[in-house]
C-alpha cells in the first residue's frame, strides 16, 4: 500500500510526531517534536537512521498554539513532499474509558464521548484531543484513528479492576483502568525475542519515565497494573505523588482550606520527585546532585517501585522476568540497581557490569529472575493499528 501514516502524541506544551510508510509492516520515515506551545517554539526532526533533518518550520505570528503548530508541521511536510500521500493520522489518546477497548476511527460523536473522560486524565486527555480537533479543521478529509493507553488492560480480571466501593458507583465507571498500555503492548510483542519461552510466563514490566507504572503480565496479557482510575495512582513519578492515603486529601481540604483544584494541582504537578527533592523532576539531575533531598527523592522513588513489584509478584504467584523500559527505566542504571537490590528476595540478581553498560540482558547468569532493558516504541504500535483500521478495516 502506497502512502504514509502520521502518528501524533500531543501534550500541553509539545507535539511529538512520526511518519511511517503504510506497508504491511510500517517503517519509520521521519520523527520529531514541536516544543514551546504557548511559549518560544522549538523544532527537531530526524530521519529513519536517526540523522538530524533540517528543521526550519514556516514562520507564524504570535505564540505557538496546537493549531499553528500542526499547520506549520503540515507545511513542513509539504515542503519535503510528504503531505500529499497521507492515508491518515493515528493519535495516542490516554483514556478510552470502559467502552473503547480497541482503536477506532474518530468523528465528532466519538470526540465528544472522549471529552467526557477529561476529568480522569487532566494532564493528557485535553491535549490529546486538541490535536484531533485541529486536524478535523485543517485536514477535514484526513481519516483519524484513536489508540488508547487504557485498552491493553481490559484483559484483567474484574477483581483487579474494581475498587471496594458500592456497586452503583462501580457501574457508573469508577474502576481501575490502567495506563501506558501502548508501551506495554509493544513490550509484550517483543518479549519472545528477549525471553524465549519465559515470555509467556510471569512478567512484570516497569515503565519508568516522567509518568511511571508497572504491569504484571501472564501470557503477555495484562493481569494487574499500578495505575487505576486516573494516571495518578501507583508509583511515585516526576511531579505526581502516586498512591496516597485518601485521608490526606480530606485533611488538606479541611485543615489547610485547599480547594479541590488546589489539591489536584498539588498531586499532579507539585509532588513526586519535584516535591520531595524541592529542586527537580528530572531523574538525571537528581542522580547527579549531592543535595540530601535529591538523594531522598531517588531513594523513595526506588522504594515505592520495589514495593509495588512485590505486590504484582503476589498477583502473578511468582516472578519469571522483570523488564525495564521508558526514559528512566532504559537509561538510569542506578535506579535499576536499587530496585533490583530491593527485589532480591524474589530471586532477582543483577549483573552490575551489564547494568552499567545498559545491555539488553542485565541479570546475573544465576539469577532466578531474568532482568531485561527493552526500549519501548509506542509510535510503531499506533502506526500499525492505524494502518490496519484504515487499510483493511480490521481492528
Amino acid at each position: 500500500m502506497n502512502g504514509d501514516i502520521l502518528v501524533l502524541n500531543s501534550g500541553s506544551s509539545s507535539i511529538k510526531f512520526a511518519l511511517y510508510t503504510a506497508a504491511r509492516e510500517p517503517a519509520r520515515v521521519l520523527a520529531g517534536m514541536i516544543s514551546g506551545i504557548g511559549a518560544t517554539p522549538g523544532f527537531i526532526a530526524e530521519d529513519a537512521e536517526g540523522r538530524p533533518v533540517p528543521a526550519g518550520l514556516p514562520a507564524a505570528d504570535g505564540a505557538l498554539t496546537h493549531e499553528t503548530a500542526l499547520a506549520r508541521l503540515f507545511d513542513w511536510l509539504a515542503s519535503r513532499g510528504r503531505s500529499r500521500n497521507l492515508l491518515g493520522a493515528g493519535h495516542r489518546v490516554v483514556h478510552g474509558g470502559a467502552r473503547h477497548v480497541e482503536p477506532l476511527r474518530l468523528d465528532a460523536a466519538v470526540l465528544a464521548a472522549l471529552e467526557q473522560l477529561v476529568p480522569m486524565a487532566p494532564l493528557h486527555q485535553p491535549h490529546n484531543l486538541a490535536a484531533v480537533r485541529v486536524l478535523m479543521k485543517l485536514q477535514p478529509d484526513l481519516p483519524q484513528v484513536a489508540c488508547f493507553d487504557t485498552a491493553f488492560h481490559r484483559t484483567q480480571p474484574a477483581t483487579a479492576q474494581n475498587f471496594a466501593l458500592p456497586r452503583d458507583i462501580t457501574a457508573a465507571g469508577v474502576r481501575r483502568y490502567g495506563f501506558h498500555g501502548l508501551s506495554y503492548e509493544y513490550i509484550a510483542g517483543v518479549l519472545p525475542q528477549h525471553l524465549g519461552g519465559r515470555a509467556d510466563g510471569r512478567v512484570i514490566v516497569a515503565h519508568l519515565g516522567a509518568g511511571a507504572s508497572l504491569c504484571a503480565m501472564r501470557g503477555r496479557r495484562s493481569v494487574a497494573t499500578t495505575m487505576g482510575f486516573t494516571a495518578l495512582e501507583g508509583l511515585m513519578m516526576g511531579t505526581r505523588s502516586g498512591s496516597i492515603d485518601p485521608g490526606v486529601l480530606f485533611y488538606l481540604m479541611r485543615e489547610q482550606s485547599m480547594s479541590p483544584a488546589a489539591v489536584e494541582d498539588l498531586l499532579y504537578r507539585r509532588s513526586g520527585l519535584l516535591g520531595v527533592s524541592g529542586t527537580s523532576s528530572d531523574m538525571r539531575e537528581l542522580l547527579a546532585s549531592r543535595d540530601p533531598r535529591a538523594q531522598e527523592a531517588v531513594e523513595l522513588y526506588c522504594y515505592r517501585a520495589a514495593r509495588e513489584i512485590g505486590s504484582l509478584a503476589a498477583a502473578l504467584g511468582g516472578l519469571d522476568a522483570l523488564v525495564f523500559t521508558a526514559g528512566i527505566g532504559e537509561r538510569a542504571a542506578p535506579v535499576r540497581a536499587a530496585i533490583c537490590e530491593q527485589s532480591g528476595w524474589l530471586g532477582v540478581e543483577l549483573n552490575e557490569t551489564a547494568n552499567r553498560e545498559h545491555r539488553a540482558l542485565v541479570s546475573a547468569p544465576g539469577s532466578k529472575v531474568t532482568v531485561c532493558v527493552i526500549p519501548t516504541d509506542e509510535e510503531i504500535v499506533i502506526a500499525r493499528h492505524t494502518r490496519k483500521l484504515l487499510v483493511t478495516g480490521d481492528r
